[in-house]
């Protein structure tokens, strides 16, 4: 594993406390380290704050996305995976190797929906896997301000795709943020916790993951 990668430390909490309710509301997440450390490269504009927080347990990794946003982009087209990639959404990718072959992907809107895929290098998507629908669960609300992903993944199922090792994960987190121009359509801003070097916007590079360390794991 990369000693320069950046890192966060995921507290670890009480087995079976935490349950997730989309608000990012309960008390145990105050024992999570906050990550505010975000960048868009790519884009001169200041982004808004977004904060970013996991906790685990002895068989569930927590994530909590909380976003300012006071005008939120949902494409409600329909409810398919080109829907959600013209929607505001937050991402998780979690690799295998340096080489990304394979990594998996979650991008999650501000409804809940979840497009999820396999890939590999050179943006090799595979759409037809899923994450297991038994060891993810997904809950979000959307307020005047802000809105907020909660992500409850089982270990176990992290463990099986290989993306633990010696407690730690390759990680990337990002956000889309799709603002209405002139013209009335959307262009995206992209935004990352690790700042992937890339001329152009590019989250499938090795560059763009750092680890989450998994406290007492």
């Amino acid at each position: 594993m990369n000693d320069s990668l950046k890192i966060y430390t995921v507290k670890q909490i009480e087995h079976k406390k935490l349950a997730i309710n989309g608000k990012g509301s309960h008390s145990l997440w105050d024992k999570a380290d906050e990550l505010l450390d975000f960048c868009s490269p790519w884009d001169s504009e200041q982004i808004k704050p977004i904060e970013f927080k996991a906790l685990c347990d002895t068989e569930t990794l927590f994530f909590c996305f909380k976003v300012e946003d006071a005008d939120v982009h949902i494409d409600t087209t329909d409810n398919t995976i080109r829907s959600i990639n013209e929607s505001d959404r937050v991402e998780l990718f979690f690799r295998t190797n340096e080489e990304l072959n394979p990594y998996y992907c979650l991008e999650i809107d501000p409804a809940s929906r979840i497009m999820d895929f396999k890939a590999r290098p050179n943006k090799q998507f595979d759409f037809n896997w899923n994450w297991p629908s038994d060891d993810i669960e997904v809950m979000s609300s959307i307020e005047s301000t802000h809105f907020t992903v909660e992500i409850a993944i089982s270990l176990a199922s992290l463990t099986k795709l290989g993306l633990i090792k010696d407690g730690k994960i390759e990680a990337g987190i990002y956000r889309a943020k799709y603002n209405k121009q002139e013209d009335g359509n959307y262009e995206p801003t992209w935004i990352t916790w690790v700042n992937p070097n890339t001329e152009s916007p590019n989250f499938h590079t090795p560059s763009s993951f750092g680890v989450l360390h998994l406290e007492n794991q």
